[in-house]
């Protein structure tokens, strides 16, 4: 059985918002799952920033 991530209070809540799940779920969220959700947020918000920066030239 795998053991509840360690991460700090701020951190799960804000993980739990943004990849809209619920932080029982997220804190029991397998660890490679996780870092792939993770990932993928940080491709999003590349993207998203990337789009914004050539918009304002």
């Amino acid at each position: 059985m795998t053991q509840p991530l360690q991460l700090s209070p701020e951190t799960a809540v804000k993980l739990a918002k943004e990849l809209n799940v619920p932080l029982e779920h997220l804190m029991h969220m397998p660890k490679h799952i996780l870092l792939q959700k993770i990932a993928e947020l940080a491709k999003k918000s590349a993207a998203e920033a990337e789009d914004k920066g050539a918009s304002d030239t």
